[in-house]
């Protein structure tokens, strides 16, 4: 029977999610497997076959398209690559005079207060930026022709350092791609193998370091992504799966994998990408609720996303590593703060917590492969959190006594305070770490998070989610029983996407009609053409446009979806003007709480072209609530364990509950603990848990009613 199967590769765990054939979605985890990507995949679809008990070759072929089902993977292979400085080696063909834009970025640190950081390296060398003479103006004008000797002599330099692809970054050449154009061609004239990029077709963006940095990115993943999708691909293949993997990308959708082999860039960040997708699907299904901030908690990491209204934020002001490639993707902020980050202990006396991870290999120090520094999961196992017996459905021991013993030698003897103190500062330490985030994005971008719901997922994140709440504030908590691969479940959910922009300056003063309406045939073209090869009937296609704009003066822009605006045939008209003026008025007035009345200056147009799935992966959706009210039931918790809560002066005896056994309409009061095969929920003093009609699980703060 055909399934549909996503798989997240993360920096501890393998996450694959799978949705049956009656619509029930399960979760499954294997151990990362960084010397062999591809390795880690295969064991977690292994994870589900067992499951399902089905022969492996069989389960291939239930994902296979051909059999009507749907296998598509995500990871953060291409941002560790980027963050961890492990890319490919390229080489820059830039106009002369403008060879340091890679070392002055866009001038001022963007944190003046943060003393910590160091300014960081170029992301290519000086030495393999190479200048060549010519200039357009931004009028799209030639003010000095392309020296095309000076191109072929350039390139046999770069030829010389034995760079893999060659990335042509010219200025204004997003009004007048002429010259990089003609220089890819002398380029393979000289050096007909090389890989070479253009940075007006990476990111036509008028920002020419953004535009820069980008086209330097996605030439220095080229390579990288190729040889592994080609490898999953092959290996899968020959393991009994049919056709080719659809690959997850950072605009929060699907594209093949030929569509990510030619635009490597939007592999950053695609595994994350698709956490706040099952956070909309969850916070919508089971709360009515549009507006949701979404955590994934998972081995390495803490991310954090927002849906803002039914729609995921989208920005181009993230950052991958040191660059702000200024590509249009899921806006995930994460910081160093998950189940594996390391506890120590500074030289001013204080516990840390992060940004360093003992990953997979050797993993926290309970799980007995080597580790010896103390991790937030070492707390979790050492405060009674985690089952030793249960870890990743049992197919994982934790050793308490190793976890101790790391917290004792390395937090609890340096500070002069019990272990069970040193492990709860962790986990206190740790939620304050993951508040602070979820202010970056919410707060400080002008969002009440008290007025949203939270969803957490994540392996990791049910054992701190309450506390993160509480320290926000926040009133309505979800956490879904597949929160354990969140990123993986939103891969199920997810549409066929891709994106295509381009930049046209023009003011609604002055609206420049014929220009704007000819770049945005082009686009919708482009967007025509991605759904033909794709094979996307026409019935389940959709385009949306966005506008970036801002006002006079203004630095940054704000893009607002003014798809609603245009008629029939895809153009924008003085009505369409008028009122995309107002939709900027009110995201402006949104984002930052105050508008102005004048004109706005429009810099570029993105098209979002959508491929629906012919059969949607549904929620399962329970009929009648029981309301049985557990923690006064003898019988209904397997058993009870010791654990530590602060609202008790010594250990508590707390009942815990698999996850198997409760049904919608079940609730479960704290103190208690929830096993779900692949998370632990801890369900703190004073608040309950209530089983949702989609089997998640709502946790709000006790009525002050007597039972």
């Amino acid at each position: 029977m055909s399934k549909y199967a996503c798989v997240d590769v993360g920096g501890t765990f393998t996450d694959a999610a799978v949705v049956d054939e009656n619509g029930s979605v399960n979760v499954f985890k294997s151990p990362t497997t960084p010397h062999d990507w591809t390795e880690g995949i295969l064991g977690a679809l292994k994870v589900a076959a067992e499951h399902y008990e089905e022969p492996f070759d069989d389960f291939l072929k239930d994902i296979s398209v051909v059999n009507a089902g749907i296998f598509t993977h995500g990871s953060t292979i291409a941002t560790n690559a980027v963050v961890e400085k492990k890319c490919g080696k390229v080489g820059i063909l830039c106009t002369e005079g403008f060879r340091d834009v890679f070392l002055f970025r866009e001038g001022p640190n963007k944190n003046p207060f943060d003393m910590f950081l160091d300014y960081p390296e170029p992301f290519v060398p000086r030495y393999l930026t190479l200048p060549v003479k010519e200039r357009i103006n931004s009028e799209g004008g030639v003010d000095t022709p392309l020296d095309e000797e000076a191109v072929r002599e350039q390139t046999r330099v770069l030829k010389g350092y034995n760079v893999e692809a060659i990335a042509v970054c010219f200025l204004w050449s997003t009004v007048n791609p002429a010259h990089e154009r003609r220089a890819r061609e002398i380029i393979h004239e000289v050096w007909p193998e090389v890989t070479v990029v253009l940075s007006s077709e990476v990111n036509p963006s008028n920002r020419e370091y953004r535009r820069w940095v980008s086209a330097a990115m996605d030439a220095s993943l080229r390579k990288l992504i190729s040889s592994y999708a080609n490898d999953l691909n092959s290996r899968l293949n020959d393991a009994g799966f049919i056709g080719k993997v659809g690959m997850l990308n950072a605009a929060g959708g699907v594209m093949s994998t030929n569509e990510i082999v030619n635009r490597p860039l939007y592999s950053v960040d695609s595994g994350p990408s698709m956490a706040p997708i099952a956070g909309r699907k969850y916070a919508m299904d089971d709360l009515d609720e549009k507006n949701a901030v979404v955590l994934d908690m998972g081995g390495t990491t803490f991310d954090v996303s927002c849906v803002i209204d039914g729609e995921i934020s989208v920005s181009k002001e993230a950052i991958i590593g040191d660059e702000i490639p200024g590509i249009s993707r899921v806006n995930v902020h994460s910081i160093g703060a998950g189940g594996g980050s390391i506890a120590w202990v500074d030289n001013g006396g204080m516990i840390r917590v992060g940004p360093r991870s003992a990953g997979s290999v050797p993993g926290p120090a309970c799980y007995n492969r080597g580790g010896t520094l103390p991790t937030v999961t070492d707390a979790n196992c050492v405060l009674g959190y985690l089952n030793p017996d249960f870890f990743n459905d049992g197919r994982m021991k934790l050793y308490p006594e190793l976890a101790r013993e790391a917290i004792k030698k390395h937090v609890a003897e340096p500070l002069g305070i019990t272990v069970m103190e040193a492990a709860y500062s962790i986990w206190a330490t740790v939620n304050v770490n993951m508040i602070a985030a979820i202010k970056d994005i919410t707060i400080w971008q002008g969002i009440d998070p008290r007025a949203y719901a939270m969803v957490a997922g994540g392996g990791a994140c049910g054992l701190h989610a309450i506390a993160l709440a509480e320290g926000l504030e926040m009133q309505r908590l979800l956490i879904p029983r597949t929160a354990g691969g969140l990123s993986a479940a939103g891969g199920l959910f997810s549409d066929i996407v891709s994106e295509y922009s381009g930049s046209h300056y023009t003011t609604t003063a002055d609206f420049d009609y014929k220009g704007v309406n000819t770049l945005l045939k082009a686009l919708r073209d482009e967007a025509m053409q991605f759904f033909a090869r794709n094979h996307i009937e026409k019935e389940y296609q959709r385009i949306e446009l966005y506008m970036e704009a801002h006002y006079p003066f203004q630095v940054y822009e704000l893009p607002v979806n003014i798809t609603a605006d245009l008629n029939e045939d895809f153009e924008i008209t003085p009505a369409g003007v008028k009122a995309m003026e107002q939709a900027f008025h009110k995201e402006h007035e949104r984002t930052f709480s105050i508008k102005d009345d004048t004109y706005i200056e429009c810099v570029s147009w993105r098209v979002k072209a959508i491929g629906k799935h012919e059969r949607e992966a549904k929620l399962p959706e329970a009929k009648l609530p029981t309301n049985r009210d557990l923690a006064y039931e003898e019988g209904k918790s397997s058993s009870f364990r010791k654990i530590y809560f602060k609202e008790y002066d010594d250990l508590k005896m707390t009942p815990v509950f698999p996850g198997s056994r409760l049904i919608y309409g079940d609730i479960v009061h704290g103190p208690a603990i929830i096993e779900e095969p692949t998370t632990t929920i801890v369900v703190l003093p004073g608040y309950c848990a209530k089983v949702t009609k989609h089997n998640s699980y709502c946790l709000e703060k006790e009525t002050l009613k007597k039972r």
